[in-house]
């Protein structure tokens, strides 16, 4: 086999997925193989129904990945996005899930994590420059 490096400075989402395709039958060669289960709780306008905020997340190898949490402005402190992270948590142990991750910014909610139970397992400092990105954890107890 014979290969050459090109690069590209606009990849399409096939390009995306013909370099995921080996990438995902390796990682099912060394752990069984699951495919992700997708999840949203959708905050609405009662209003408009817009689609005003949510949590937008994952389960994949026996851990919840919370991608998204977007609370609006006007609903912060009210217990919105507490409400979303117990959702979410009772859905993690419903699946028998390790625990929960997710990564947020210097700027965002880091103290909001960390109230909820969550504990720092990683940062990139200067990320972007003059902030840090955190990444945190939450093991759950097995059930009972």
């Amino acid at each position: 086999m014979t290969l050459r490096i090109e690069r590209t400075d606009a990849p399409t989402d096939e390009e995306r997925q013909a370099i995921l395709a080996p990438l995902r039958a390796y990682n099912t060669a060394k752990t069984g193989g699951t495919s992700p289960e997708l999840v949203a709780w959708l905050v609405r306008d009662e209003h408009s129904n817009d689609i005003v905020g949510g949590l937008y997340g994952r389960v994949f190898f026996s851990w919840l990945y919370i991608e998204l949490l977007v609370v609006p402005e006007q609903a912060r402190g009210h217990g919105t996005g507490s409400t979303l992270m117990r959702m979410a948590e009772e859905l993690a142990r419903e699946k028998g899930c390790v625990g929960i991750w997710l990564d947020t910014f210097d700027f965002q909610a880091p103290e909001f994590y960390k109230k909820h139970g969550f504990t720092e397992c990683g940062r990139i400092d200067d990320y972007p420059l003059g902030h840090q990105h955190f990444f945190f954890q939450k093991r759950l107890a097995p059930a009972d």
